[in-house]
């Protein structure tokens, strides 16, 4: 898993909320036993026309966001069933970290990523940002009037920075183990292999029960 620390990139807005599983990755593409070559079916039906052909009204398909490597949406990313094959489309296609809202309803608060889709995302190196609903619309609102716009994501400092006539400067929380994970590029496998030489002394200790 590729590390991350910090990342400048082109952003991307989807203006759309509650996107789920099956519309980022649809579930006829679920049939492969590998885990790449997912990227060029990430939102297959909104990017392409019935005769295959791109949907030149969907926003990946326009310039300059062809080339956008962070993507901003609405709340409750990812929601629906758990398909870790999700984060493996957004991450594969190029997209380097996802920024949504939160937002309350009445009394309920709207998460900005589904939960399942939030936890596949940090053990596959997808940084997901959550963000208030007015910062995200400062975000829209700057991308909308410059499309190109750039943003720096810094992942030590939890920062994400908009560059443009009017720079703009959020701070974003994210829990201390996944920062570090993320940090360091390490998925379940690389996190155990940390404790390799205890695994091993463990391992020699008990070699005569392990035989038998």
């Amino acid at each position: 898993m590729e590390a991350f620390k910090t990342h400048r990139g082109i952003l991307a807005t989807l203006d759309r909320a509650n996107v789920d599983t099956d519309a980022i990755i649809p579930k006829q593409f679920l049939k492969s036993i590998e885990r790449t070559g997912f990227g060029k079916q990430l939102f297959f039906d909104w990017r392409f026309l019935p005769d295959g052909k791109p949907n030149p009204e969907f926003i990946l398909n326009q310039e300059p966001f062809q080339q956008a490597t962070i993507l901003v949406a609405r709340n409750n990313f990812g929601c629906g069933s758990s398909r870790e094959h999700a984060v493996w489309a957004v991450h594969q296609y190029g997209f380097k970290a996802v920024l949504a809202p939160w937002k309350m309803h009445g009394h309920t608060r709207i998460p900005a990523f589904a939960d399942i889709f939030r936890n596949n995302s940090s053990k596959n190196g997808l940084l997901t940002v959550e963000l208030s609903e007015p910062e995200i619309e400062q975000i829209f609102a700057a991308v909308r009037h410059k499309p190109g716009i750039e943003a720096t994501l810094d992942l030590g400092k939890q920062s994400v920075t908009v560059h443009g006539e009017n720079i703009l400067s959020f701070r974003f929380e994210i829990d201390p183990a996944v920062k570090g994970r993320i940090m360091k590029g390490l998925d379940d496998i690389g996190i155990t292999l940390e404790h390799e030489d205890a695994i091993r002394a463990f391992e020699n200790k008990h070699k005569t029960q392990l035989k038998k």
